[in-house]
């Protein structure tokens, strides 16, 4: 590294000191971001803090400090590693208070906590072990079916991340207050970040605070920095931390630095260093380091860094100046084996000169082997600075540094690439990536290996979609004559968009994510030029997931259908209960007769064809899961309430026995909807309170734990001592609705969020105004969607808040067109009958059209007693037809005169 010195920054120092006061004191944990650009100082800065609280013998052991670096080559591919490295500084010191409790796990050495990550968070975090064994079973037969439940092995990672943080805090609390610095965060792996999040959520009120460091430069080939700036300006803006810009350093601090370095320099070289270079760091430094006594005020400094590096490299020799940049096309850190190899020249000649470079220059210097490379016989050397080697490494054309990438992946492949160190693999990764046309194929099937990797051993999807990125990108650019190419795609795509899935939004992109429908229309060609049955049937059951979320549900039931057709033809069971189930499932929102048949013959099927009813895959028990809840919900968006509330009570309790309980929350919303409708308000509020709870510990933003609440909320507004309580929840509810955005979800809890504001605006008259808002945006969103059950759900609610409003006609416009797209579809879930013919009618009446009121209302009661007649409990049935306010209303004609 630059020698930079450490001088000044007292304002950035206090900030430490500041938040070492506040844990010391006990007055909470708090976190706090240093930004700058790249050689400002700030590593030198966390550097000086940690030495001072080092140094200071009257506070020995009130205090702790820990630092972790996140590095550019570990944080694009590994996981959990700047996690693993705290936890194990944290058990080193539990060690050191209770011999024997983490002796074997320190035997590890830093090489084998970067291959083994897992292993070492499972020795350290207990029961993690456990969860990431079954994640890795359930994850690997999900890879291998190319149906992939990874909406529901998102919770497995929130549940790792939940976990390490215990654990973390837990260790933090046996020791003395702690600061933990995080070194250039910019290059943190995904798994970690994650983790992070969630410590900065649970800060308040721990004896712990963080302090990070942020290149804001973007001067890095590789790595997730955009990601991470996203993160930090998100955990800003939620008041999670504080962020400090680091500029130059002021006059009075290059003056001493001047003079740590030249004491018998004139006076006024300071002020001429500090005019000339702004106070940056790292070109301080370097005019430092030229600076000779006999120089007198004669600094010259070129304009940018680029040029001070390039005045450097003009005194070596043209050969050693192409060996330093094929080191630097490796990286920051590089073998003088790889050099040699990939310049093709004798390494004990590659060694030497390499050497002479580190001792004559000062560029480069000689420093241990990484962890993926400890058995190799070379020499190691990194540049003295990252801005220094992004200088060295641009001095190339683009299609040398292709060809130099090229040759230093096929240098570092000495074997079959699967068998090697996890970050070697990473390392030919990134060397291949970038290599050209001649590495696609071998960049596709490395980046496979990995993502697999990443999502089987780690539960690591944020890494492993990364990679499957870098698939999908190969392949694409492969000839179409290349044979191999169209199964390539159809792996890549299937991967990609299950790891994606739990993202997808009601637009053509996923967040930060890929187009999912193009990808997913690529690989349903691809399977067609295949001609397998298995991979077609695949990839139009994929299709018709995108379609569902990029251009409506109309689109999405053809598709769906087609696969329902294509695994009948093709005679297996498996690929046809898994495409019947999700057919049934989306075809129930436009059609709940035919929803209700298809699910019906699929639990047939699941109960007659062997092979299935006996199965332990995952995916299969997914689709039973699924499959089974909704036939029980829409049994009872049919009216058939007993069979519903037998159903998915007993479906509930096998879920809770399963390990995993992945579609729990789904289960006991649907089984809180049918309390409800029976009445049993306490059992519904028991349900969702299970159900929160069960994802609050799970961890993570969900779409059904959104649903969720929103439900709670609609059955609390009922009460008038909880209205504030439902208003809150509510508003948390569509909050969280917005971040997840399930296509299916959004309108139902934005109907539920108007119909809550309606009910209490009784209290505030502009909620009115806000309810109509949202059902309008509910009625422009369906139409393009094709979720008709929630678009006449909205136009029902107009009619009643313009009622409220006064605007009769308007109300009788809205409700008669809601009944009129009912009478047209049917009947539909998520949506009562009875209560759409019911709010006409009431708004007829109000507008004196007696008649056809009485006409509607009789409808309504109609469907109230065919739904009785189907409660064979007779306590419930009573309980049917007289606690629920709507039922009640009905039979009494409430509104309508009758």
């Amino acid at each position: 590294m630059v020698r930079t010195g450490f001088v000044d920054r007292v304002k950035h120092m206090d900030e430490l000191r500041t938040l070492m006061g506040d844990v010391v004191a006990g007055r909470g944990g708090r976190a706090v971001v240093i930004d700058s650009v790249s050689g400002m100082g700030k590593s030198a800065l966390l550097r000086a803090f940690e030495a001072e609280v080092a140094d200071s013998q009257e506070l020995s052991g009130a205090r702790r400090v820990l630092s972790v670096r996140c590095q550019p080559s570990i944080g694009s591919g590994l996981n959990y590693v700047a996690v693993s490295d705290l936890l194990l500084q944290l058990a080193r010191d539990q060690e050191n208070k209770q011999p024997g409790r983490f002796r074997r796990l320190l035997g590890f050495t830093r090489e084998g906590v970067i291959r083994s990550a897992p292993d070492v968070l499972s020795a350290i975090v207990p029961g993690l072990g456990a969860l990431f064994t079954l994640g890795r079973e359930v994850t690997e037969a999900s890879l291998a079916s190319g149906s992939m439940p990874f909406d529901s092995l998102l919770p497995f990672q929130q549940g790792v991340a939940a976990q390490i943080v215990d654990a973390l805090l837990d260790l933090v609390r046996q020791g003395p207050p702690t600061v933990v610095l995080i070194d250039d965060i910019q290059h943190g792996d995904p798994s970690s970040l994650l983790v992070l999040d969630r410590l900065l959520r649970r800060l308040p009120g721990e004896p712990l605070g963080l302090a990070l460091s942020h290149t804001t430069d973007g001067a890095y080939v590789d790595g997730p920095s955009s990601t991470v700036e996203d993160l930090l300006h998100g955990w800003a803006k939620d008041g999670l931390l504080r962020r400090r810009v680091m500029q130059g350093l002021p006059q009075e601090a290059v003056a001493e630095l001047v003079r740590s370095w030249h004491p018998q320099a004139p006076p006024s070289l300071p002020e001429q260093l500090s005019r000339l270079t702004a106070g940056h760091a790292v070109f301080l430094t370097l005019c430092l380091e030229e600076w000779r006594p006999g120089d007198g005020l004669s600094v010259e400094l070129p304009g940018s860094l680029s040029r001070v590096v390039e005045d450097r490299l003009r005194l070596l020799a043209e050969r050693d100046r192409e060996l330093l940049v094929i080191g630097a096309t490796q990286g920051e850190t590089f073998l003088s084996r790889t050099v040699a190899d990939a310049k093709g020249a004798p390494h004990d000649e590659v060694m030497e000169r390499l050497r002479l470079i580190a001792d004559q220059h000062k560029l480069i210097v000689h420093t241990g082997l990484p962890g993926w490379a400890r058995r190799e016989a070379s020499d190691c050397y990194r540049f003295e600075h990252s801005a220094l080697w992004g200088v060295v490494y641009g001095r190339q054309t683009p299609q040398q540094m292709r060809s130099r990438h090229a040759r230093i992946a096929a240098a570092l492949t000495s074997e079959p690439v699967d068998g090697l160190p996890l970050e070697r693999r990473l390392e030919i990764a990134r060397h291949l990536r970038s290599g050209g046309a001649e590495c696609l194929l071998a960049s596709a099937e490395v980046h496979y290996g990995l993502a697999r990797d990443a999502a089987m051993e780690g539960l690591s999807f944020a890494e492993a979609e990364s990679h499957c990125e870098e698939v999908v990108k190969a392949v694409q650019d492969l000839p179409e004559q290349e044979e191999s190419r169209d199964r390539w795609l159809i792996q890549a795509v299937e991967l990609l968009l299950s790891l994606t899935e739990v993202r997808w939004r009601g637009q053509r992109q996923s967040v930060g994510g890929p187009d999912i429908d193009g990808l997913a229309a690529a690989a349903e060609a691809a399977a067609e030029r295949c001609g397998t049955p298995e991979l077609v049937i695949r990839t139009t059951l994929l299709r018709g997931k995108t379609l569902l979320v990029t251009q409506g549900l109309l689109p999405s039931l053809d598709k769906l259908r087609a696969a329902v057709e294509l695994a009948e033809q093709h005679g297996d069971p498996v690929p046809l209960f898994v495409a019947r189930v999700e057919y049934g499932r989306q075809v129930s929102k436009r059609r709940l007769a035919d929803g209700l048949s298809q699910l019906r013959e699929a639990e047939h099927l699941y109960a007659s064809a062997p092979g299935l009813g006996g199965t332990i895959d995952p995916v299969l028990q997914h689709a039973r899961n699924l499959g089974e809840m909704q036939l029980g919900i829409t049994l009872y968006d049919s009216g058939y309430l007993s069979e519903a509330l037998a159903r998915l009570s007993r479906c509930v309790q096998r879920l809770r026995d399963e390990p995993l309980k992945a579609e729990l929350p789904i289960a006991l919303n649907y089984l809180a909807q049918v309390n409800m409708g029976l009445g049993a308000y306490e059992d519904a509020e028991e349900v969702l309170g299970e159900a929160l709870a069960f994802e609050a510990d799970r961890g993570g933003d969900s779409g059904w734990h959104a649903y969720n609440k929103a439900l709670l909320a609609h059955l609390l507004i009922h009460q008038s001592a909880r209205r504030d309580q439902a208003l809150e929840l509510i508003a948390d509810a569509w909050a969280e609705t917005e971040r997840t955005w399930l296509a299916n979800l959004v309108p139902i809890v934005r109907n539920l969020y108007a119909e809550i504001l309606l009910l209490a605006s009784d209290r505030a008259g502009n909620l009115l105004e806000q309810a109509d808002r949202l059902a309008v945006d509910t009625c422009v969103e369906t139409q393009r969607s094709g979720m008709i059950r929630s678009e006449i759900a909205a136009h029902s609610l107009r009619s009643r808040i313009l009622l409220r409003q006064g605007d009769i006609t308007g109300a009788e416009e809205q409700a008669g067109q809601a009944v009129r797209m009912l009478d047209e579809v049917g009947a539909m879930p998520a949506l009562r009958t009875e209560e759409i013919l019911y709010h006409c009618a009431v708004v007829l009446a109000a507008g004196g059209a007696r008649e056809e009121a009485s006409a509607l209302l009789e409808r309504a009661r109609l469907e109230l007693a065919r739904k009785a007649d189907q409660v064979i409990d007779d306590v419930l049935r009573d309980r049917f037809l007289t606690r629920v306010p709507l039922n009640h209303a009905v039979l009494q004609g409430e509104g309508v005169g009758q």
